[in-house]
């Protein structure tokens, strides 16, 4: 664990924000939230690479990560961070983290494929306020 939140730290501080940051957000949680994202990356590795469900494209795609985003913003009960990927042949593909609290710190519930080659895939992040 140590490992991961060295590795973590040293690419928050080498990494130029690419993405939303919302300041109102203490920066102990945005570690947090980058330290479960790295763990979430470590643990569904196969062949030393990410691997993650695209679901437009109906495929798994078997990424290698290239730098985490240091934004972190709110987006309804979700943190969400990002973290940019090379596939296979070289294109970058970004994916966004959403990041939950739980009983044990923070944990990334779901990972979504929100760029390849900078094309925007749109989703929708709102409260539910369906009663």
């Amino acid at each position: 664990m140590r490992h991961h939140l060295i590795t973590v730290l040293c690419l928050l501080l080498a990494v130029s924000v690419h993405a939303a940051d919302d300041p109102t957000i203490p920066a102990q949680l945005k570690t947090d939230v980058q330290v479960a994202m790295n763990a979430h990356i470590d643990s569904n590795q196969s062949g030393g690479r990410f691997v993650i469900y695209d679901a437009v494209d109906g495929k798994l795609l078997r990424l290698q990560l290239k730098e985490l985003h240091a934004g972190v913003v709110r987006k309804g009960e979700f943190y969400v961070s990002c973290a940019d990927f090379a596939d296979e042949m070289g294109a970058v593909v970004d994916v966004d983290f959403l990041v939950v609290r739980s009983d044990y710190g923070f944990r990334v519930l779901e990972g979504v494929v929100h760029k390849v080659g900078g094309k925007k895939r749109p989703y929708h992040l709102e409260e539910n306020t369906h009663e």
